[in-house]
C-alpha cells in the first residue's frame, strides 16, 4: 500500500504540473459541495489511482480534486469508503499517504455524526477535539513503513491545538456556532441502539460515526497536523422520536454546507 500510495502521487504529479497541495481534505457525507470551490481545479476518479478504492454509498463522489482555495494549494478527496462497505481498515492508507506524499501536511477531516448532546441542533457543526475508537480494528495492524512513520505512534494531541484555535477563531468572526467534542468511531453499518447511546455518553463521547478516526490516524503517523470537524445531522438514537435513516443525514449535512464551507475558506485563508 505504500507503492500504491507512491504511484498515486507520481500519476497527480504529471497532470497538476507547478502545483504544490500543502493542505489535505476528506469531505463526508453530503459534504462533497466544497470540492466545487475549488480553483483551477484538476480531478482524478478514484478508479483511476493505485490503492484508491470507489466508494458505494450515497454522497460519496469518489474523486479527488487538486487545485487551490484562495491562495491556499489543496487536495481534497470527496468521499471516503468504510468499514461497512467489507473493507478493511487498511482501505484509507493510500489515500491519506498519497496526499503526505503529495507534500500536504495539514490533514482536515469532515463528516456526518450523530449528537449524543441533547442541545445539539441537527444542521449544526462540532469541533472534533479528541476521539475513541470502537471499530474494533487499526488502519495501522500489519507491516509498517518507517518511511512514513513509526511503529507505535502516539495519539496524544492528535487533534492539532493550533489548528482548533484557528477554527475556532474563524467561527465566531464569521458568527457560526461551533460546538467542541469528542467523536467516537463505529463500524456500521446499522445505527446504534438507545442503550448503547446511553452507554457511549457515558464513556465521554459527545458525537459517534461511522469513519473519520481510521483517516486521522493514518494521518498523525505520517506526521500530519490534524483537524476535524463534524456535521451533527441528527440527535443519537432514543433522544429524538424520528427514526434514523441516511436520507435524514444528506438532508442535514447538506443544510449544514454552506456553514462548513465558509469556515474552510475562511481557515484556508489564515493557515500559516
Amino acid at each position: 500500500m505504500s507503492d500504491e500510495a507512491r504511484r498515486a502521487a507520481a500519476i497527480i504529479r504529471e497532470r497538476i504540473g507547478s502545483q504544490r497541495p500543502r493542505v489535505g481534505i476528506v469531505l463526508g457525507s453530503g459534504l462533497g459541495t466544497f470540492a466545487d470551490r475549488i480553483e483551477d481545479a484538476i480531478a482524478f476518479d478514484y478508479a483511476e489511482l493505485p490503492g484508491f478504492l470507489v466508494p458505494t454509498v450515497a454522497g460519496h463522489a469518489g474523486r479527488l480534486v487538486v487545485g487551490r482555495v484562495g491562495a491556499t494549494e489543496l487536495a481534497c478527496l470527496q468521499g471516503r469508503v468504510h468499514l461497512y462497505e467489507g473493507h478493511s481498515a487498511r482501505a484509507v492508507l493510500p489515500l491519506v499517504r498519497t496526499l503526505q506524499c503529495l507534500g500536504c501536511e495539514t490533514f482536515v477531516a469532515t463528516n456526518a455524526a450523530g449528537a449524543l448532546d441533547t442541545d445539539a441542533i441537527p444542521g449544526s457543526l462540532m469541533l472534533i477535539v479528541d476521539h475513541i475508537n470502537m471499530q474494533g480494528t487499526n488502519p495501522l495492524i500489519g507491516a509498517n513503513d518507517e518511511s512514513f512513520g513509526p511503529r507505535f505512534p502516539a495519539m496524544t494531541g492528535a487533534y492539532d491545538s493550533g489548528l482548533a484555535d484557528l477554527l475556532r477563531t474563524c467561527a465566531r468572526e464569521l458568527g457560526i456556532g461551533l460546538r467542541e467534542g469528542v467523536y467516537m468511531a463505529l463500524s456500521g453499518p446499522c445505527f446504534e441502539t438507545p442503550a448503547e447511546i446511553r452507554a457511549f455518553a457515558r464513556l465521554g463521547a459527545n458525537a459517534v460515526g461511522m469513519s473519520t478516526v481510521p483517516e486521522v490516524i493514518v494521518a498523525r503517523h505520517c506526521g500530519m497536523r490534524v483537524a476535524a470537524v463534524s456535521v451533527l445531522t441528527n440527535l443519537g438514537a432514543g433522544l429524538a422520536d424520528e427514526e434514523l435513516s441516511h436520507a435524514q443525514t444528506l438532508h442535514f449535512s447538506s443544510l449544514a454546507a454552506g456553514d462548513l464551507q465558509r469556515l474552510l475558506e475562511a481557515f484556508l485563508a489564515r493557515l500559516d
